[in-house]
């Protein structure tokens, strides 16, 4: 499992023209999910996601996670995050999980972040063609795999 999270001042997510998901001050996620995923990795992205300390304190260092800033999320599922491009220039999705795998899982990754962070949060339309927009902040760029634990 692999996410990109970007700290935003703002974000949002329309499908068909029609916004179905806006945060302010928080975190995107785009989240991939692969073949042999399991609630594990859920777990230990979703914990390391919302204690990752990367909003700034009072003096410009990254020093508070979202939950301390009381910000918001924003989660989109992304299978071409789990694109191969070691062979040829045509990127191979075949690490990507199925929507009998992949479906469940980012229910669970949805679920557990509001359990963690008390309250809802925003989403995409799994497996729709999504409009992503957003106001990156400092910018923070950071991507984690839950298989290399990095």
């Amino acid at each position: 499992m692999r996410i990109v999270i970007q700290r935003v001042s703002r974000a949002e997510v329309k499908v068909e023209g029609k916004s179905v998901g806006a945060i302010g001050k928080g975190l995107l996620v785009l989240l991939g999910i692969e073949n042999d995923d399991n609630s594990s990795d859920v777990e230990w992205l979703v914990n390391k996601l919302i204690n990752l300390r990367i909003f700034n304190d009072e003096k410009g260092v990254m020093n508070f996670s979202l939950s301390e800033v009381k910000g918001e999320l924003l989660v989109i599922s992304q299978f071409t995050l789990m694109a191969s491009t070691k062979k040829g220039n045509r990127p191979s999705y075949v690490r990507a999980a199925r929507h009998e795998t992949a479906i469940p899982l980012y229910e669970q990754f949805v679920l557990l972040s509001e359990q963690k962070l008390g309250k809802k949060i925003a989403k995409g339309v799994f497996g729709a063609d999504m409009k992503v927009s957003l106001l990156n902040d400092g910018p923070v760029t950071i991507v984690i795999d839950s298989k290399n634990k990095e």
